[in-house]
């Protein structure tokens, strides 16, 4: 390995650019050159590349988004797509690749290596936290925090006008950021892909909570398919609760933002962990953390298989919510 790329695809995640600076120093510590990819695999496509130094990467820690820029390709979701990409590969003289993104990102990345024996190592970034092969994503604990901060917000005016708030966060087949910011929020009820609730049931739950004193709730929601679900939900909910209800949808501002400390430290350890992978010989694979280790893992399964919503906090938040 003496030629690497690396390219940030899919979705922005705060932590990304920790990880492009970590995977740079440490190329450059091992005497390698090391070649960013501008706007993920469409920039791959059109040979959009620019050389990575000390320089480059300098005071871009604390960043949130991507200094390499991202994008969605569907031209890379066909076969001629990634032959394009595999010739700019060789003639930009790359021996390997390093891929900061979700489980679309893998899943492409994986035909890739299937099809023209490119040599490539994943690294997980998605504020979902949906991504098989590691107990957590860059970019998740940042949109966390950001979601929780307004969940605290949102529940002083809830309190002071007894009122039933629907905060709607993001994670379309996925629960983790309305499960984990719901627990840190204290959250009455949450609405996640993993477990539906009947919307009867929910508004008995809460009327039950009114009844013994409770002046105000908070509902936190997974967006699902459909952003801005919330509204319906209210809508729904108040037929069979009168009580008045707002609705705060949080969206994209949870991207945004410089990165916490974990994921700043988890995209340092994980770009430092994808090139080491690479100069291993190893490839097809997303490092990962799990149970506080790192780990590879194959990447069939990071888009194959479905991450699962961790059991104990599932069973420990109608207890926590009463």
């Amino acid at each position: 390995m003496k030629r690497i790329g690396i390219l940030t695809s899919g979705g922005d995640a705060p932590g990304m650019n920790a990880g492009i600076r970590a995977a740079v120093r440490t190329a450059l510590a091992y005497g390698m050159e090391i070649v960013g990819i501008r706007r993920g695999y469409a920039g791959l496509i059109g040979g959009d590349m620019m050389p990575l130094d000390r320089t480059a990467i300098r005071n871009t820690i604390h960043l949130g988004g991507t200094i390499l820029e991202t994008s969605r390709s569907p031209e890379f979701e066909t076969r001629e797509g990634r032959a394009q990409a595999a010739g700019v590969i060789g003639e930009a003289g790359l021996d390997g690749l390093v891929l900061i993104g979700g489980d679309g990102t893998f899943h492409g990345a994986s035909l890739l290596a299937d099809e023209w024996g490119t040599a490539l190592v994943g690294v997980p970034a998605s504020i979902d936290n949906d991504v098989y092969g590691t107990d957590y994503c860059i970019g998740f604990d940042t949109a966390a925090n950001c979601a929780v901060q307004a969940i605290d917000r949102i529940r002083d005016t809830a309190r002071s006008h007894d009122r039933l708030f629907f905060v709607e966060v993001m994670g379309r087949r996925s629960g983790f950021l309305a499960l984990e910011s719901g627990i840190a929020g204290g959250a009455e009820e949450l609405v996640i892909p993993e477990a539906p609730i009947p919307v009867a049931e929910m508004s008995a739950r809460l009327e039950e909570g009114f009844s013994i004193g409770k002046k105000s709730a908070i509902v936190v929601v997974a967006e699902g398919e459909t952003p801005g679900i919330s509204f319906q939900i209210a809508r729904e909910v108040r037929e069979y609760l009168d009580y008045d209800s707002r609705v705060c949808v949080l969206g994209h501002l949870q991207r945004g933002g410089p990165p916490t400390l974990r994921d700043r430290v988890l995209g340092s350890m994980l770009g430092a962990e994808a090139v080491t992978t690479l100069l291993e010989g190893r490839s097809g694979c997303m490092v990962g953390e799990i149970g506080g280790g790192l780990a590879c893992t194959p990447l069939e399964e990071t888009w194959q298989k479905r991450k699962q919503l961790n059991a104990t906090m599932m069973r420990m938040f109608p207890f926590l919510s009463e």
